[in-house]
């Protein structure tokens, strides 16, 4: 099973799809994308009510486009990637609005995994482990695939 940055590399590949990026910088780019959402989601998970930011996003509690989450890797990628960069006000934008995109496609992955009733910390574990107590063992990856289909292609 794929841990969760190859599945943040899969959707943000995915979606860089829809932008031109010069073929000089791309990996930059996809990888400054993946690491600024990485490191978001890390960043929120260790402060204080970071982890029910970041459930109600991979939940699907809260949209992408509004979620604190989202925000934060909007700016690390702008400061840690574009700001290196140089590029066009025009394609900097389109690398930006993919954030809430790639995000917007991790929302909604998390399930209740024990049968409990709500999507907690031992959910997020299963999720993360690809098994479950109820007898599914599609992980995040399984559920990933599932919902959002024929978007992992490798490229």
């Amino acid at each position: 099973m794929a841990n969760i940055t190859d599945l943040i590399l899969s959707q943000v590949k995915s979606a860089a799809g829809s932008v031109e990026i010069p073929s000089n910088i791309k990996d930059t780019v996809l990888n400054g994308l993946t690491g600024a959402i990485t490191g978001s989601l890390t960043k929120t998970a260790a402060k204080s009510g970071g982890i029910d930011q970041i459930k109600a996003l991979l939940t699907g509690k809260e949209k992408a486009a509004s979620s604190p989450v989202t925000a934060l890797a909007g700016k690390i990628f702008k400061t840690d990637t574009l700001s290196k960069l140089k590029l066009g006000s025009g394609t900097a934008n389109a690398l930006m609005a993919l954030i809430p995109t790639v995000m917007g496609k991790l929302g909604g992955i998390l399930k209740d995994q024990d049968g409990d009733g709500d999507v907690d910390l031992n959910d997020i574990i299963l999720s993360l482990k690809g098994g479950s107590s109820t007898g599914s063992s599609s992980g995040i990856l399984g559920a990933a695939t599932s919902v959002l289909g024929g978007l992992f292609k490798k490229s």
